[in-house]
């Protein structure tokens, strides 16, 4: 069975996001299957239809929650340290073309948000930075084209 890493803070909102849909959308997908049914003919109900669509969507990612959350590995960065880039850091990088400075911390798959900084292990550019020190220079395919940065910083916070 394969580990999904994760920080702590990713394990809590998927945690939260199971206890959401457990405590709250099952129930109301409930009544609102049982308030369709009341309305007559199922086969010609919209609401029952889309209840019971909404009811499989809920189910799914409960299961999909549950598997995440039963195989994940938490990694906490503040207990890390070094100059290699690994999962959990933190890294400060130059664009060699135009110097400009972005910093990305590597995070789980569903933690991932790259407008708030957190680059998913699974990105290119992720994996292109893993194992790399400060002053190495990485190249990253891009959409726009190759891309080269420079590791500036490498922190654990």
């Amino acid at each position: 069975m394969e580990k999904v890493p994760m920080t702590a803070a990713g394990y809590n909102r998927l945690q939260e996001e199971l206890k959401h849909l457990k405590t709250v959308e099952r129930p109301n997908v409930i009544k609102a299957i049982a308030e369709a049914r009341e309305h007559g003919d199922l086969s010609e109900n919209a609401e029952y239809t889309a209840a019971r669509e909404r009811q499989s969507f809920i189910e799914g990612r409960v299961a999909e929650l549950e598997d995440k959350i039963s195989r994940a590995e938490v990694i906490d960065p503040t207990k890390l340290a070094g100059s290699t880039v690994k999962f959990g850091a933190t890294v400060t990088l130059a664009d060699e073309d135009t110097d400009e400075e972005i910093t990305y911390q590597i995070v789980g798959q569903d933690e991932s948000d790259i407008k708030n900084g957190l680059l998913s292990i699974q990105a290119p550019l992720a994996r292109a930075l893993i194992n790399k020190s400060v002053g190495d220079s990485v190249e990253v395919s891009t959409p726009g084209g190759s891309k080269v940065y420079e590791i500036v910083t490498v922190a654990f916070k």
